[in-house]
């Protein structure tokens, strides 16, 4: 039995075997074939940024969403708090947040920020700009563009509103909305009912802030202002039914589709 060769070692037999043929490689693997010249331990050897990355010349690019204006509405308002400390239990390392607390005449929201994160708020131009303090970290990248999507989610939500869509596809799936005085969690709690072909019927309660509907029978209109709240409980009602590829049946969110599979053929 024969050894078996590595991409990189049968390439120098190639090369080493036809000396007289030139032989182009392409540009990605040109850095791994370059030789590097021994350094002496008197001299301090450079390192290159190619060096330091051989099959990638980008650069980094700052984030897309974090580096994009958000404007505020008429009628909301930002108040950012000082910097405190927050413990972590997954971390032994010290962590400083800010607090940034979102009002509207939906209601109050508040996001905590990393400390690196900086959020320069105009409020004469009613618009808000964020920035990170070092663009070549990745986690500070990471967190720029989500903060920006958790502080753009917060002010849709306290102006306008989330809302999500539940779609009950199958024979017989059926859903209203009823009060359940002896399971309420607080005074005046609504319950989502449903008949999804089980032996009894599937009762949830809304979370607090939440509003929900059922304009059909096989539709469920659920509202807040608080986006991940409005889809984690639209998510445990989907969990009793999920759609399934051969009939098409299941609780389907908004624009949700599935692709049909052929039946099996015993």
């Amino acid at each position: 039995m024969f050894a078996p060769r590595t991409g990189r070692q049968a390439l120098q037999r190639a090369l080493a075997a036809s000396p007289s043929q030139t032989v182009t490689l392409p540009s990605f693997l040109v850095p791994a074939f370059q030789t590097q010249t021994p350094t002496t331990p008197l001299s301090t050897p450079t390192q290159t940024p190619s060096a330091r990355r051989h099959f990638s010349a980008t650069t980094h690019c700052a984030s897309k969403l974090g580096r994009t204006p958000l404007s505020v509405p008429p009628g909301v308002d930002l108040d950012i708090s000082d910097l405190f400390y927050q413990k972590d239990m997954t971390s032994y390392l010290k962590q400083y947040k800010r607090r940034v607390t979102v009002k509207g005449p939906l209601g109050q929201l508040e996001l905590d920020v990393p400390e690196y994160v900086n959020i320069n708020h105009d409020p004469a131009a009613r618009r808000i700009e964020l920035s990170v303090r070092d663009q070549n970290e990745k986690k500070q990248r990471e967190m720029w563009g989500t903060t920006w999507s958790y502080l753009n989610n917060h002010i849709m939500g306290v102006s306008e509103g989330h809302t999500a869509v539940l779609r009950l596809v199958g024979i017989g799936y059926r859903a209203s909305v009823e009060p359940r005085p002896d399971k309420e969690e607080y005074p005046g709690q609504p319950f989502v009912c449903l008949k999804l072909g089980f032996s009894h019927p599937v009762e949830l309660g809304l979370p607090k802030g939440m509003k929900a509907s059922a304009p059909q029978p096989t539709r469920v209109l659920l509202e807040g202002i608080n986006k991940h709240e409005v889809m984690q409980f639209a998510a445990q009602i989907r969990r009793w039914r999920v759609p399934e590829p051969y009939k098409g049946k299941g609780i389907f969110i908004n624009d949700e589709t599935i692709k049909l599979k052929a039946k099996k053929i015993k």
